[in-house]
């Protein structure tokens, strides 16, 4: 657990350390403009984040402020999936009123949530049994596991998307459409065995293992190739925050099943 909060914590650092640099939003994971093109104090607003995103990474760091760097980290990533939102409306006048442009949309609301689900793991575990966070878990289980069932939807409603297809390298055998829906099922299955309690500390750490794998294979190269690029900083920097998230999460799981056998 602490060597998944530590690179929880470093990856949350790093993004803020991206929005401060170029004093904006990650447009792929940030993505503000969706109220607007021109959105008002968009860029203090950014520095703010930026900020808020690197003290937070660095208190949980410790475990006597790890409460409250997860509760900046929670609030931070729940703005973030504020942020997408809009798309709810517009992404369909766009692109079709469609399930999968809905389940497009809730993919990027879950891709924050998931980062929130670790914030409350870390939360409860730097608290004294019986906390108010500890009793809302279950539902915490949920959001956790449904959103990973939607990343994997998303994979499946989407096989010709460019946005799922230029994530595949072009050296990689078997084609793109094979990986894409590979990966959707695997996203499926590891939600499903979230929920269902049936190999889910096996499921989440082979989630995390997948994050990682995604950002050594599609992500890296994109920012060796382009280094002035925020969304390559930005994607890479979510990715670990992601892969960190996932960890979080199975360390927990498995805490839980081992005090459930005691039990």
């Amino acid at each position: 657990m602490r060597i998944a909060i530590f690179v929880y914590g470093l990856a949350a650092m790093a993004t803020g350390i991206v929005d401060l640099v170029y004093g904006a939003f990650d447009p792929a994971h940030q993505p503000i403009q969706a109220f607007g093109d021109h959105v008002p104090g968009s860029h203090a607003l950014a520095y703010v984040v930026g900020v808020c995103l690197i003290v937070g990474g660095a208190a949980v760091l410790n475990r006597r402020s790890a409460r409250i760097g997860a509760v900046i980290l929670a609030a931070v990533y729940l703005l973030m999936a504020i942020f997408w939102l809009p798309r709810f409306h517009t992404a369909p006048m766009y692109l079709g009123y469609t399930p999968k442009v809905y389940i497009g949309v809730l993919g990027g609301v879950c891709q924050e949530l998931v980062v929130v689900c670790a914030a409350l793991v870390v939360y409860v575990v730097a608290s004294r049994p019986g906390s108010r966070v500890e009793r809302a878990m279950p539902v915490v289980r949920w959001v956790f596991g449904l959103s990973t069932i939607d990343f994997g939807l998303q994979h499946l409603t989407g096989i010709s998307n460019p946005l799922n297809t230029e994530m595949v390298p072009v050296w990689m055998p078997f084609g793109s459409a094979f990986w894409i829906v590979l990966t959707g099922m695997a996203f499926v299955l590891a939600g499903i065995a979230v929920l269902s309690g049936v190999q889910g500390v096996l499921a989440t750490r082979l989630l995390a293992l997948m994050f990682f794998v995604f950002s050594a294979v599609t992500l890296l190269p994109g920012l060796i190739t382009d280094p002035h690029g925020e969304s390559n900083w930005g994607g890479n920097a979510y990715e670990f925050v992601v892969v960190g998230s996932a960890w979080i999460f199975a360390e927990w799981l498995a805490q839980e099943d081992r005090q459930s056998a005691r039990r």
